[in-house]
């Protein structure tokens, strides 16, 4: 993800220091009174990186069985294809059926582009019902979806954001990502999207970006957390901010949080696998789960 992105000399001056609460994402947790395990999934944005062959996947795997593969080691996989294309439910069916070695495995499809970036939530009816008769097609495997929009979405559309979120239906979680600087810049209009988020209990997406902190905003208007954190090919600050997340995300769990799911990207893509089974590793250890780690390989002694 290049969203966000610094050179590498910048991070060692970059503060990294997570937000506090919102008094909404307080007041949501409370509010939600847990009951039993909060549910965890991590994963990556793609199942199809030719780097993990040797440590994460077998050396001489095809290409065609890495989604199969991938399902052994993870729960979770952001959906980025079906933002770039239009998929008959026939293919969802395909990938669906490759999940299904993985019981708690879930897929987050994006929404599609032309439904976001192009038409701008407008007159989108129509593609948006297509969109969503295709992924029903993940049946059980189907995760949070998540409505990503374009970096130059202001508030001056907050009138068709409203409209758009207000005709999605309700058995399907959904997720918004606010990118556009005013979303965040100005406390009134910060408040008011995400109480529209609140009481349409639509979740909003916190992408964890080095260069771009003002989208750490810590709303929860829903009490699901879903997080898009981009590391920096296991940096130090790497695994200093994975550990601010894992003291935080306890917090949320004790207040009432009921799920969290957790998106890697990394710079160097053989790394996400490295920093995913970190952070599993970090909230079993904190919150007493049990949360599958990958099955990483070494090679030449090294994870990567």
């Amino acid at each position: 993800m290049e969203f966000g992105k610094v050179p590498i000399s910048n991070l060692a001056t970059t503060d990294f220091t997570l937000p506090p609460d919102p008094e909404l994402t307080t007041a949501t947790l409370r509010a939600a009174k847990l009951q039993g395990e909060l549910k965890v999934h991590v994963g990556c944005s793609s199942w199809g990186q030719k780097v993990w062959k040797g440590n994460l996947f077998p050396a001489k795997i095809k290409d065609a069985d890495f989604l199969a593969e991938y399902v052994k080691h993870f729960n979770f996989i952001e959906l980025n294809a079906t933002h770039y294309r239009m998929w008959e439910p026939d293919a969802i069916c395909k990938w669906r059926d490759k999940a299904a070695g993985n019981p708690d495995f879930k897929f987050s499809p994006k929404f599609n582009q032309i439904i976001s970036h192009v038409r701008r939530l407008k007159g989108a009816d129509e593609i948006t019902t297509a969109f969503y008769e295709s992924m029903l097609a993940f049946e059980e495997k189907l995760g949070p979806m998540f409505l990503q929009l374009n970096e130059n979405f202001s508030p001056n559309s907050f009138t068709e954001l409203k409209a758009y979120l207000q005709s999605l239906p309700h058995d399907i979680p959904v997720f918004t990502e606010l990118r556009h600087k005013d979303w965040f810049a100005q406390p009134a209009i910060r408040e008011d999207v995400f109480e529209l988020m609140h009481n349409l209990h639509i979740g909003a997406i916190i992408t964890d970006t080095a260069g771009r902190r003002d989208v750490v905003h810590m709303y929860l208007p829903t009490p699901h957390a879903y997080i898009r954190f981009v590391g920096n090919a296991l940096h130090p600050t790497d695994y200093l901010r994975i550990d601010a997340w894992v003291e935080r995300i306890k917090q949320w769990a004790d207040l009432g949080l009921q799920s969290l799911y957790v998106g890697m990207h990394q710079s160097d893509e053989r790394t996400a696998p490295v920093l995913c089974d970190y952070l599993i590793q970090r909230l079993n250890q904190e919150l007493g789960l049990q949360v599958a780690r990958p099955k990483l390989l070494p090679v030449n002694g090294t994870l990567f």
